[in-house]
Formats: structure tokens, sequence, C-alpha cells
């Protein structure tokens, strides 16, 4: 399942959501990942675009990756404009074992920085500025991967 939002996450509803849709699931663990915008480099938030598609087709690959595991993913992310200390991804794993859920949760987060379809941009004195330094280009992207 991946939820898309306009602007900021609101962690609190979002994890506690999951959470009952899966309270009687009979799983043993559940491990959820908030990613937060950080003050960093005089930035006041960040922004993001999101291409849908993709990101779908992507997940559901992580889907079936995990179905033999036992484990189901959960994920949200913005659209938009999210400031300081707000969330901006939460993804959460829940699965029959621990190890599972722990290894999951990394490997996937990790895939995530690496290859989803999202482009995050600084916001700086009210401008969306592209942060290309921070970006990880995606692999088969052609031009819309690029750095240069």
């Amino acid at each position: 399942m991946v939820e898309l939002y306009d602007g900021a996450l609101n962690v609190p509803e979002v994890l506690t959501r999951w959470y009952a849709q899966e309270s009687t699931s009979n799983y043993g663990a559940y491990i959820p990942f908030v990613g937060t915008v950080r003050d960093e480099g005089g930035i006041e938030g960040l922004s993001f675009d999101v291409y849908e598609p993709i990101l779908q087709s992507w997940f559901d690959a992580w889907v079936s990756k995990v179905a033999p595991l036992g484990a189901t993913l959960k994920m949200a992310h913005s659209r938009g404009d999210v400031l300081l200390h707000e969330s901006s991804y939460i993804a959460a794993v829940f699965s029959p074992k621990r190890r599972v859920a722990l290894e999951t949760i990394e490997a996937f987060v990790e895939d995530f920085k690496a290859s989803a379809p999202i482009w995050k941009y600084d916001l700086i004195n009210g401008d969306r500025i592209y942060a290309r330094e921070r970006s990880t280009a995606i692999a088969g992207a052609g031009i819309l991967g690029a750095k240069s």
C-alpha cells in the first residue's frame, strides 16, 4: 500500500491506522521508519515531486519480494512542501518474525533512497531549488536521472 499526501505526513494518524489494520494479523513484529526533514544548509523545508506510476510499480515489486517471507509492507510519502521537523516519509514492515522485519525495513528504506522516482527540492527563501548534490540518479531513468 502506497499512500501519497499533499504536504507533511500526520505520523501518529498513519502509524496508528496501520497498526489497527494489522493488529489481528498475527504478526510478531511491526517496525516503522519515519523520515523527518532536518534543519541543515539554511533550508526552510523540502519539496517533492513524485512519479506515481513508477513508484507504484517499484513498491509492488517489493510487496511480491517479501510476500514469501510472510511480511507486509506499507509506505506513505509527501508530495509538495514539507517544512523543517515534519515528516515526508513513513515505511513499515509487519512480519511473523522480528529478523525478517528488521532486515526488510533496512533493505526497503535503502532501496527507496536509491530507486524511488521522487525528486527532492530545497525550500530556501521561498524558492524551490533542485537538491542535485543530495539526489541519487535512478537507474534506467535516462535524462530524468542524469546528474550534470
